[in-house]
């Protein structure tokens, strides 16, 4: 089945880096809008193992973006379902769950022996921890900077973190990152389009996470993201098959 699955990959790529695919074991943290959209290309690529993390619950508010998102998911666990999706494009994938959210506790676990990690988490201090970690132990990682209040898939662009511009999220991970000793070396996507204004909020605008904490509601766009996540999903794809 998996020959037969990857055929088009194969035929493109040849089948010395198809067969390096299958050998790799992928961990990607957060599955929401970009990380959905990411793990499906890696899943349909040829990735032959993931461990899949993210803490949170499927939300009506997440149906407008996030592929993984359907009114039969809503309520449950992004990191189960997210495996039942990969299981169910490949049976002969390895998939590994952890439904929790990055921390101090659980960083190590999640990046330990993974070819590559792909960072796709909204929350600052949790991405500058993933990073740093990725870093000091020397692991492959791509990360994606901020997706939402951006309209112009065309300004979607890749680059070293460092050399960012514009996106108001990379420039506090930049500088969090320069803070913890952390320099160049992390291939990042962004937006060097200037994020436009959330219209006004009302009272019914209120977006509760799985771990009971309000956020804040940033207006987002389901092409804008799920072209975030694919080309987070590239960037991964060429550093597995390097």
């Amino acid at each position: 089945m998996r020959q037969q699955r990857l055929l088009r990959i194969t035929r493109l790529l040849g089948q010395e880096k198809t067969d390096r695919l299958g050998r790799m074991h992928v961990a990607v943290v957060g599955l929401g809008a970009v990380g959905g959209f990411c793990l499906e290309a890696l899943a349909r690529s040829g990735v032959g193992e993931f461990t899949l993390v993210d803490f949170d619950t499927f939300a009506p508010s997440n149906l407008n973006r996030q592929i993984l998102a359907l009114r039969s998911t809503l309520g449950r666990s992004k990191a189960q379902v997210a495996g039942e999706r990969v299981r169910d494009i490949g049976d002969d994938i390895v998939v590994h769950v952890i439904d929790q959210a990055l921390s101090e506790d659980n960083v190590n676990e999640i990046v330990e022996g993974k070819d590559l990690v792909v960072d796709a988490i909204d929350s600052l201090d949790a991405k500058c921890l993933l990073l740093k970690t990725c870093v000091e132990k020397n692991i492959p990682v791509v990360s994606s900077m901020g997706a939402a209040r951006k309209t112009d898939i065309s300004r979607i662009k890749t680059a070293d973190l460092m050399n960012t511009s514009v996106c108001p999220l990379a420039k506090q991970v930049r500088t969090r990152l320069r803070h913890e000793g952390v320099g160049r070396g992390i291939e990042v996507v962004f937006s060097d389009e200037e994020p436009a204004q959330n219209a006004p909020a009302t009272e019914t605008e209120i977006e509760e996470s799985g771990d009971g904490t309000v956020r804040k509601v940033l207006g987002s766009m389901p092409t804008v993201t799920g072209m975030f996540g694919l080309v987070l999903a590239h960037l991964a794809l060429k550093k597995l098959t390097d």
